[in-house]
């Protein structure tokens, strides 16, 4: 081959190399949720390009990495996100956004690394991401071979994919933040009773798809109407985000709890018995009856009443699960009543 001959080559196989990064980002302009975006941005990396290993880091406790972490879990991401410290990244990076490429000492950089890509990769690729001109985090690429990244080589096709990148992360995080205002109670940040009913009937289809148990807990606050009265809405208000707080702290990650109305919250328990449910209930009961809130120094006693529906009364659809729940907290608020008089 002359030198004619590789010169068109090389600039053919450029071409090739530059027209895959176009396909991958253009394949998530359009996407507006961290979950799809992250998965198809990863997944169309590694198939695009070949990539073995692709994941992306972010700083920990930054307002991305926290919305990512609530809201961006799948068993495709699985693994391929990681968190790292602030200052730890910046010195991996330099504190600059220009691409780092290593092939030797990889050590280094392990804190940078999923625990399953740890002593596996012999170079890699680190992309730095801005949101709002501010460092957030990188997007990684590893080989198994020490040639695939080294220092030297031409890092502008992964500047044009990382400003692509953080132009969509800011275009997402926007629209997940609507999704967030839109979707949660402002004073508990608990889902609120128009996600619950959506959620509630996914769960309950999926029950009834792979035959597994479901379970409602409806729940509201005792004499709450008394605790504003004496101590005003202000303390009111600091009741129902204890309770909040406390719901989400004493149930599962795969658990939902939403403010449904008032000083109503719900509990979906997925993959959970009659009994189960039953153990949680009590639970609750114990927890806000030995530990009053302190309000402004003063200790105010928090009771729960407490509905619960499961799939093993045989009701048909998720809002008679719902509806079923409601009805025995209904009993349950009348029995108490009547055991006081």
């Amino acid at each position: 081959m002359n030198d004619l001959e590789k010169i068109v080559a090389a600039l053919e196989k450029n071409q090739e190399i530059a027209q895959k990064f176009f396909e991958i980002e253009t394949s998530v302009l359009s996407i507006l949720n961290f979950r799809d975006f992250l998965e198809k941005l990863l997944t169309e990396i590694q198939k695009k390009r070949n990539i073995p290993y692709v994941w992306i880091s972010l700083i920990e406790g930054s307002d991305i990495a926290c919305m990512i972490q609530k809201s961006a879990s799948s068993e495709i991401l699985n693994g391929r996100t990681n968190f790292i410290a602030k200052g730890a990244f910046l010195a991996l990076i330099n504190n600059s956004i220009d691409p780092v490429l290593v092939n030797d000492n990889l050590k280094a950089f392990q804190a940078l690394l999923p625990q399953q890509y740890k002593n596996r990769l012999q170079s890699l690729a680190v992309t730095p991401l801005t949101l709002d001109g501010e460092i957030i985090g990188s997007l990684n690429s590893g080989d198994d071979s020490a040639f695939r990244y080294k220092p030297g080589m031409g890092t502008t096709l992964l500047k044009q994919l990382a400003t692509i990148v953080s132009l969509c992360l800011s275009n997402v995080m926007a629209h997940e933040k609507l999704n967030i205002l839109a979707s949660r109670d402002p004073l508990t940040q608990l889902i609120n009773r128009r996600v619950l009913e959506q959620i509630l009937s996914r769960e309950f289809e999926r029950a009834l798809r792979y035959k597994t148990q479901l379970a409602v807990v409806f729940l509201d606050v005792d004499d709450f109407k008394i605790i504003n009265d004496r101590y005003g809405h202000k303390a009111g208000d600091c009741v129902l985000a204890y309770i909040a707080h406390n719901l989400l702290s004493m149930t599962r990650g795969s658990d939902v709890v939403a403010r449904f109305a008032g000083d109503e919250f719900v509990i979906v328990l997925p993959s959970t018995s009659l009994d189960k449910a039953s153990e949680l209930v009590y639970r609750l009961k114990s927890f806000f009856a030995d530990r009053p809130l302190d309000f402004e120094g003063i200790p105010i006693t928090v009771s729960i009443s407490c509905g619960l529906s499961c799939m093993e009364y045989g009701v048909s659809d998720a809002g008679t699960l719902l509806k079923k729940a409601d009805a025995m907290l209904y009993k349950a608020k009348k029995h108490k009543s009547t055991r006081r008089s």
